[in-house]
């Protein structure tokens, strides 16, 4: 029997899956690692911490499985996203904390790029918005900030890399910087046409080429981990992909018009659109899924800030709940929100309002407004950004999606998969296995090593439970718009506070 390790390094916690041959977990080592708020809108993390919490998650997968390291055939890594590292190549220590993807320190800057007229060629090369979600403004400021680092960095001393560079450079000790197809469209750096650093936003930026990593494909042998790590074996890094990505492919959306969407930290809805990337013009990104031998696969992507993470507010800034389970209890004790609406902005607007200083809301409570209208109108916020992702997603390629897979944390909650399938109004397919993301990056890794074909993979997907629209037309579209206002008054606050 085979094994897949895939290392799912996520935004507030590192998992280390076992996979089998039939793609199915076999044990799950998971841990939590601190969030540090140095100043309101600004996340970080400890790059160390991270690598640390990894290396303990994988040794805790193994041991629950009765594995050795030599049962290992392959490893694959998914990762979040933009969240940007950098470190220095001889002691392999960080200059600073990593900036993470929902920091929006560099709103200002964004600003500046825009009144510069450079937005629109940002979007032409790179697929992406200017926006300080994406990691070139991230690595800009470090720069600026650390002034000692810009001169090592010229001289290739210090290295940049989101979190899928940082992990492989540690578990190669140091021998490969490297980064994958899917990540690398992920900076604002990467010219998703010509596949390529772009050399006018390097120079844009300020950005020294040298500290970049060498852009690799996703599924393949990139190099064997060090054999120290694991017991004297000889374990391949053999997929790499980030994680919205790598949950496409988990999901087996090989075709064009395939879409899923992943409720974790944020939520991701992603459509693959083939071989020829299509550019959005209603507020959605445009970004590579993978490169597989030499061919280059694009995807559209709306991003929504917060989802998961407005169910943790609910349990640890409100403390209204103890567990994140515990919301879909207390949302089903009322039939509905009674108007309330929570617009969870804590870090901006993503698609398709891509708004940097919108801040969270909640509008309509009455003297009536319980608990559990506030956790049921929580819940609802993330299938109401998700209506407002696929709406843009279907004016911008015409195609009407008529099912939409699921998977991470939050799709194992009922109550909300169902709302989602009646605001949508089509049906939401749970798969079996909802650790889709660290499942596409085994099946890239077992790609890579050929223990499975693309036909393969698509035999293993099976649903789970499959939710229908239940409530009428009229109803769903009203609450929509009632969403639609909340939205329109929270941007407007924005402006007013800013």
């Amino acid at each position: 029997m085979k094994y897949i390790l895939s290392l799912d390094q996520g935004t507030t916690s590192c998992r280390s899956i076992i996979f089998d041959q039939q793609g199915r977990i076999v044990s799950i080592g998971q841990k939590e690692f601190r969030q540090i708020y140095p100043q309101p809108g600004w996340v970080e993390h400890d790059p160390i911490e991270i690598w640390n919490t990894q290396l303990q998650t994988i040794r805790d997968a193994l041991q629950a499985a009765f594995l050795k390291f030599s049962d290992i055939a392959a490893i694959g890594i998914t990762n979040q996203r933009e969240t940007t590292v950098v470190w220095d190549k001889k002691t392999g220590q960080p200059v600073c904390n990593a900036i993470v993807w929902q920091d929006r320190r560099t709103a200002s800057l964004c600003d500046k790029l825009k009144a510069e007229g450079l937005e629109s060629y940002i979007r032409q090369n790179t697929g992406l918005v200017a926006d300080a979600y994406f990691s070139a403004t991230k690595l800009h400021w470090i720069l600026e900030h650390f002034p000692h680092v810009r001169q090592k960095a010229q001289a290739g001393q210090v290295l940049f890399g989101t979190i899928d560079s940082w992990l492989i450079w540690n578990l190669t000790k140091g021998w490969l910087h490297v980064t994958d197809y899917s990540n690398a469209s992920r900076t604002m750096l990467y010219n998703i046409h010509k596949l390529e650093w772009d050399a006018t936003l390097l120079e844009y930026f300020n950005i020294p080429r040298a500290m970049l990593p060498e852009v690799c494909s996703s599924a393949g042998i990139l190099e064997i981990a060090d054999k120290s790590l694991f017991e004297g074996a000889e374990i391949p890094i053999a997929g790499v992909a980030g994680d919205q990505q790598a949950a496409l492919f988990g999901h087996a959306c090989f075709q064009a018009g395939m879409a899923k969407n992943t409720y974790g930290t944020g939520c991701f809805l992603l459509k693959h659109t083939g071989k020829t990337p299509v550019r959005s013009k209603h507020g959605l990104i445009t970004t590579i899924a993978w490169g597989i031998d030499q061919q280059i696969e694009y995807a559209l992507e709306g991003s929504v800030f917060i989802a998961g993470a407005a169910v943790q507010w609910l349990r640890d800034g409100l403390k209204l709940i103890d567990h994140a389970a515990d919301s879909e209890y207390f949302a089903s004790k009322v039939p509905h929100s009674e108007g309330v609406y929570v617009v969870p902005a804590f870090a901006g607007l993503g698609t398709p309002y891509w708004d940097m200083y919108a801040r969270g809301a909640i509008f309509g409570l009455t003297r009536g407004t319980t608990k559990a209208h506030l956790i049921r109108a929580t819940l609802e916020s993330l299938a109401f950004q998700t209506r407002d992702v696929l709406d843009a997603m279907t004016k911008d390629d015409g195609l009407a999606l008529k099912t939409l897979r699921v998977d991470g944390g939050a799709a194992a909650n009922n109550l909300l998969m169902q709302f989602q399938a009646d605001i949508l109004g089509v049906e939401v397919q749970r798969p079996e296995v909802i650790e889709t993301a660290a499942r596409g990056a085994a099946f890239l890794a077992g790609a890579g090593i050929g223990l499975w074909t693309k036909d393969q993979i698509a035999q293993l997907w099976k649903v789970e439970t499959t939710f229908r629209p239940q409530m009428n037309s009229y109803e769903a579209e009203k609450r929509y718009h009632g969403w639609q206002e909340a939205v329109r008054r929270t941007m407007n606050w924005s402006k007013i506070v800013q």
